[in-house]
């Protein structure tokens, strides 16, 4: 096999983190169109990433976020993005890198892309050979791609329960949210997705 040393896997990671950029600034700028609305997961471990010290011990590693009726002061830079959510009725303030993005979904149009972070990214690398080299990037995955991006204009897959990421039994989920209802809690994907 051989080597990329052009690193198209990081050229389309970067490519899809700027989607991600102007539809969060258009967000930001206009207000959410027709029904979309966003799931967020980042890496709570990623270098830049700022939440409170309570939501840190709660979502240690992981934290999904869902940017839909009740979400202020959204600010989107170059390299990262600010919000305002409520946590159990307490207002947060988040600043997440986009590096540290794991995932975007927009279940209205069935959209979804997923990410490798930096941490997993590196943890995929080979060493270097003998005379500095670097190794060739990571093995294709099961479906017989390479690169951190896995999944493009698709559904998001079910995720596993993970630690540090809330979930809501199906039945005290809500039929269909009110918007004086939404509190901006962490919810799973499927409480949302069309069946």
């Amino acid at each position: 096999m051989s080597v990329d040393h052009i690193r198209y896997d990081l050229l389309t990671q970067d490519a899809l983190r700027g989607l991600i950029r102007r539809v969060l600034a258009d967000a930001a700028e206009k207000g959410l169109p027709g029904e979309h609305h966003f799931f967020i997961t980042f890496d709570t471990r990623a270098d830049g990433v700022r939440i409170s010290s309570r939501l840190k011990a709660s979502y240690p590693t992981e934290m999904a976020i869902v940017l839909q009726h009740q979400f202020w002061d959204l600010t989107v830079g170059d390299d990262a993005f600010d919000v305002g959510l409520s946590f159990n009725g307490i207002p947060e303030r988040l600043h997440v890198p986009l590096t540290a993005v794991k995932s975007f979904v927009d279940p209205s149009v069935q959209f979804g892309l997923q990410f490798a972070t930096d941490a997993e990214a590196a943890e995929r690398e080979a060493p270097a050979d003998s005379k500095g080299t670097p190794a060739a990037a990571s093995p294709p995955n099961a479906d017989g791609k390479t690169g951190a991006v896995e999944r493009l204009h698709q559904p998001a897959p079910r995720p596993e329960p993970k630690p540090g990421v809330a979930e809501m039994p199906e039945s005290d989920a809500p039929a269909a949210p009110r918007k004086e209802e939404t509190t901006g809690e962490v919810v799973k994907f499927d409480r949302f997705r069309k069946k």
